[in-house]
C-alpha cells in the first residue's frame, strides 16, 4: 500500500505535466485556461509545502514571508476577485452556470490545502489534489460539457462523502483532543514581538496583524496579565455561577485572532493552573469546516469577505437526504470514540476581536444557494448533530466566555480606543450587580414589559414575562456580570411566547459580521411572523437574506431572550469614538435593551438550577418551545441565537407592568429613570 508522501510525489507530478498537455491540445478552451489555473495554483502549493517542511519558513526574514503569504492569496484578495475562478460569477461566465459553479467550488475546495501544508498534515493536501486529478481525467474522456458536468458533480459528491469520515472526525477531534498543539507550539515557543511568528500560521496576514502584536509589546506585564486574568477569570466564574464542576473539566478550546498572543500565552497558563488544557483549532476552510465570515477557531486577517459570502452554502451544489445521514453517522462515531475526552471538555474561550469596515454583501445568483428542500436538511441536520453533541458533551456540564478587543482598522485612534475596551471589559462588577439587582427586584413584579422606540425608531413590543411562584426564593431575570459574557451590563430572561406581540425595529445593525439596514421582525405568540429589511433593492432579495442569515432557514424562530443592557460607559464610548457600526454584539447587547431570535439562554442546560448572587434561583429558563424537549428533543432546539439591540438613542420608554396596570419606567428617551439606577447615566453628563 503506497504511503502519503508517496501518493503526494505522484500527485504532484502529475499535476505539474498539466498546463503542458493543455496548451498544446486545446489551447483557447475556456476548461482548459481552468486546469491549467489550478495546476498553476496546485504548484505553488507543492513549493510551499517545501518550503515549511525544509525549515526555510522559521529562517525566512520578514519581506520573504510576506510575498510567499501574499502570493498564496492574492487571486481572492477583492482587487483580483472580479477576474478569480474563485468568484462564482467570473467562473459561470467564463465556463457557464452548471460547470462553473462546480469549478468555482472545486478552487475554493482547493485552496484548503493551505493549511494543510503549514500544519504539514500530507493528507489534507494529497486527497484534494488528487480530487482535482480525478475531475482532470472525467474532462479527458468525457467530449460533451453536459456529460463532464454530470461526472463532475459525482466526483465532487463522493468525495465529500468518502472523506467525510476522515476530515470530519479530524475537525471534531481538534476540537476537543489536546494532541493537535499547532498553534500552541506557535504560541509558546516563538518571539512574540519579532513579528515573524504570525506567519508560521499559514493564515493571510497584512499589517494589522502586525500592528495589533506590536501594540500589545508595548503593554506593560501587569496590563497583559490583568487582560488575560479578566478572560480565564470569566471562563471559571461562568462554572461557579452555574453550579457547574469545572474540576471535571481537563480542556478548554481556545479561539482567537492571530496578533493576539501575548494575551493568548498567559492565559494557557492561567487555564494550567485550572488544570485545564488548551485546545485550539483552526478556523473552518473547507467544505467539511464550512466557509463563514464569522470565523470560528484561530484566524488570520480576512483576505475577502464577499469570498466566504459567496461560498457559505456551497454544500448545496451536493446535500441531499443520504449525505446528511451519512455525516450524521461520522459526528456520532467520532465522538463515541472520543467519548472520554468529550466528557472532560469544558467548552469554549473566546476572544473576539472588531474595528474592520463594516461589510454589506453582494447577492450573487451564481452563488449556490439552498433550496427549500435543502433547508429543511440543513436544519435537520443542525439539530441532529446538536444533539449528538450534548450527548456526549452535556449542556449542563460545560460553559464558556467571551470578550472582545479592537484592532488597528479601527483608526488612527487605536491605542485610545483599545484602553477605552479595556476599562470597559475591567468594570466593577460589583457596582453593576447591585444597580442590576435594583432593575430585577421591579421586573420580579411585573406581568409583561413593554418596548417603545422614538428617533425614527418603530418598536412597539409586549413581551410577557414568567410569573413567580415564590418570589423570596425565585427570580425571573439572570443578574450578568462579568463572567461568560465579557463585559459587565445586562440582566436577561427567557420570555413567555404566549402574549408576546409586536414589532422589533432598529434602523442599522451588524449582526454575524453582516449588515441589516430598517431591519424589522413582526412577533405574534412570540415567534416571529414577518420579518423585513431595505438592504436590497427587491422585497425577495431582503427577506432571503433575513431568512438565510438569522433565521437561519427556519420559518420562522421565537424569542428566546429578553434583556435589558446597562453599560452606558461602552454605549459613550463608542459615540465619542464614532465606532457604533464596528461593535460586536458581544458589547452592543450591553447598550440597551435586546432581543434574542431562536435559543433561549439556558439552551441544552434548562434543568440545571441558576442562583443569581442574592441566592434567589432564575426559574424563567425555559419557553414554550424549549420544554417540547420533553416529548420531541427534535422541536426543542433551532442551534442558533441572535441577539438585536435597540440602542439608547432610538429607545422611548422601556416599562415593567404590573397586572393592575401599573407601571415602573425602567429608562424614558435612553435613560435610566428608575430609583436606584441613576449612576448609569453618570457617562451620559461626562
Amino acid at each position: 500500500m503506497e504511503s502519503m508522501e508517496e501518493r503526494y510525489q505522484l500527485a504532484i507530478e502529475r499535476i505539474s505535466e498539466i498546463t503542458e498537455e493543455m496548451r498544446a491540445k486545446q489551447e483557447g478552451s475556456a476548461l482548459a485556461s481552468f486546469f491549467i489555473a489550478m495546476a498553476d495554483f496546485c504548484q505553488m502549493i507543492g513549493q510551499e509545502y517545501v518550503f515549511v517542511k525544509s525549515g526555510d519558513l522559521e529562517q525566512a526574514d520578514l519581506e520573504t514571508l510576506k510575498k510567499h503569504n501574499k502570493a498564496l492569496y492574492e487571486d481572492i484578495l477583492p482587487e483580483h476577485y472580479g477576474n478569480s475562478y474563485a468568484n462564482p460569477d467570473f467562473a459561470c461566465n467564463k465556463l457557464g452556470g452548471k460547470i462553473g459553479r462546480l469549478c468555482s467550488f472545486l478552487y475554493t475546495e482547493l485552496r484548503g490545502m493551505i493549511p494543510g501544508i503549514y500544519e504539514q498534515d500530507l493528507e489534507t493536501v494529497t486527497i484534494r489534489l488528487e480530487l482535482l486529478l480525478e475531475v482532470y481525467s472525467a474532462y479527458l474522456a468525457e467530449q460533451e460539457n453536459d456529460a463532464f458536468s454530470k461526472e463532475m458533480k459525482h466526483i465532487l459528491y463522493w468525495f465529500i462523502s468518502d472523506y467525510y469520515d476522515v476530515e470530519g472526525t479530524k475537525r471534531i477531534a481538534d476540537q476537543i483532543d489536546p494532541y493537535q498543539n499547532f498553534a500552541v507550539q506557535i504560541v509558546e515557543k516563538n518571539d512574540l514581538k519579532d513579528p515573524r511568528y504570525l506567519y508560521y500560521y499559514g493564515e493571510y496576514v497584512t499589517e494589522q496583524e502586525i500592528a495589533c502584536a506590536a501594540h500589545l509589546s508595548t503593554l506593560s506585564e501587569e496590563r497583559l496579565q490583568m487582560l488575560a486574568d479578566t478572560f480565564t477569570e470569566g471562563y471559571r466564574i461562568g462554572f461557579e455561577v452555574t453550579n457547574k464542576d469545572i474540576h471535571k473539566k481537563k480542556t478548554v478550546n481556545i479561539r482567537y485572532a492571530i496578533g493576539f498572543e501575548q494575551i493568548i500565552i498567559r492565559a494557557i497558563r492561567n487555564f494550567a493552573k485550572l488544570g485545564l488544557e488548551p485546545t485550539i483549532y483552526r478556523a473552518g476552510s473547507n467544505i467539511f469546516q464550512g466557509n463563514s465570515i464569522a470565523k470560528n477557531g484561530f484566524f488570520g486577517a480576512n483576505p475577502n469577505k464577499q469570498y466566504d459570502f459567496d461560498h457559505k452554502e456551497d454544500l448545496a451544489l451536493f446535500l441531499d437526504k443520504q449525505l446528511v445521514n451519512r455525516r450524521l453517522e461520522v459526528t456520532r462515531t467520532a465522538y463515541q470514540e472520543r467519548e472520554k475526552l468529550a466528557a472532560v471538555f469544558g467548552g469554549p474561550a473566546v476572544m473576539e476581536i472588531f474595528g474592520e469596515t463594516p461589510f454589506a454583501p453582494e447577492n450573487k445568483e451564481t452563488a449556490p444557494r439552498y433550496s427549500a428542500d435543502q433547508q429543511k436538511l440543513s436544519i435537520e441536520y443542525a439539530s441532529e448533530a446538536g444533539a449528538i453533541v450534548n450527548q456526549f458533551i452535556p449542556g449542563e456540564e460545560r460553559s464558556f466566555t467571551i470578550i472582545a478587543l479592537p484592532i488597528p482598522a479601527i483608526g488612527e485612534q487605536f491605542a485610545e480606543i483599545f484602553d477605552a475596551i479595556v476599562t470597559i471589559n475591567t468594570l466593577d462588577y460589583k457596582k453593576y450587580q447591585k444597580i442590576q439587582q435594583t432593575i430585577i427586584d421591579t421586573l420580579n413584579q411585573a406581568d409583561y414589559c413593554e418596548i417603545h422606540g422614538t428617533n425614527g425608531n418603530r418598536t412597539d413590543l409586549r413581551v410577557n414575562l414568567y410569573k413567580l411562584n415564590d418570589p423570596e426564593k425565585e427570580t425571573i431575570f439572570e443578574n450578568c456580570v462579568a463572567d461568560v459574557n465579557i463585559p459587565v451590563g445586562e440582566v436577561f430572561t427567557s420570555p413567555i411566547l404566549e402574549h408576546t406581540e409586536g414589532i422589533l425595529h432598529v434602523s442599522r445593525v451588524f449582526l454575524n459580521e453582516l449588515e441589516y439596514r430598517d431591519l424589522e421582525l413582526t412577533f405574534e405568540n412570540g415567534k416571529v411572523s414577518d420579518y423585513h429589511c431595505s438592504n436590497f433593492e427587491t422585497e425577495e432579495e431582503n427577506r432571503k437574506y433575513i431568512k438565510d442569515n438569522i433565521l437561519f432557514h427556519h420559518d420562522t424562530l421565537p424569542m428566546g431572550e429578553f434583556a435589558i443592557g446597562t453599560n452606558t460607559t461602552a454605549y459613550v464610548a463608542a459615540g465619542k469614538y464614532g465606532i457604533e457600526d464596528k461593535l460586536p454584539i458581544l458589547i452592543a447587547e450591553k447598550m440597551g435593551p435586546h432581543f434574542a431570535v431562536g435559543d433561549t439562554c439556558y439552551s441544552h442546560a434548562e434543568d440545571v438550577a441558576v442562583f443569581n448572587p442574592d441566592g434567589k434561583e432564575i426559574v424563567a429558563r425555559d419557553n414554550e418551545v424549549s420544554i417540547l424537549r420533553k416529548t420531541d428533543r427534535a422541536k426543542a432546539y433551532f442551534n442558533c441565537h441572535t441577539d438585536i439591540t435597540i440602542p439608547y438613542d432610538e429607545l422611548g420608554e422601556l416599562a415593567a407592568v404590573k397586572r393592575d396596570g401599573t407601571r415602573s419606567v425602567i429608562i424614558q428617551n435612553g435613560r435610566f429613570v428608575l430609583s436606584g439606577c441613576e449612576a448609569l447615566n453618570e457617562p451620559f453628563n461626562q
